[in-house]
């Protein structure tokens, strides 16, 4: 059973045998992989995804700018994993994931961290803008409301 938290969202993930290191716990760059699986589910369900080697919306097309991960309690063997993420904050180009791999039932944090990203324009590899309905759906991932700018309220 899924974990229920306030916010963010939370998938359940499969750990393979071939994701294990030679001990047989989770390999420190699988959190990575496993962790961006989660997240382009999570989007692909909410029509951004890549099909025939294009984005279907401009908000797609990003770029990692900063990963980091703390490890805490081993992933040990194959199984399921949770992988709780949510935004810590997002800007007019860039956002801030954090994230928690736990175990299935809630009680252990196996890692975790934060991702920043930036949208790309895909025709000339600058940073730009996110659309309308990047930030309303993203607004749902907001582990705390957003506060609003003056020049935004006006």
């Amino acid at each position: 059973m899924t974990p229920l938290l306030s916010y963010g969202h939370v998938t359940r993930s499969v750990v393979h045998f071939d994701d294990l290191d030679p001990i047989g716990i989770m390999h420190n760059a699988r959190y990575g992989v496993i962790l961006e699986r989660a997240l382009s589910l999570y989007w692909a369900q909410r029509g951004l995804h890549f099909h025939g080697g294009a984005p279907s919306h401009a908000d797609a097309v990003i770029a990692i700018r900063e990963f980091q991960i703390a490890y805490q309690v081993p992933v040990r063997g194959t199984g399921e994993v949770d992988v709780h993420f949510w935004l810590d904050d997002f800007g007019t180009t860039s956002a801030v994931y954090g994230f928690r791999f736990l175990s299935t039932d809630g009680r252990t944090v196996h890692a975790e961290g934060r991702r920043v990203l930036v949208k790309i324009d895909p025709s000339t590899g600058r940073p730009s803008p996110w659309t309308g309905e990047f930030v309303a759906e993203a607004e749902k991932l907001m582990r705390e409301p957003r506060r609003l700018e003056a020049e935004e309220v006006a």
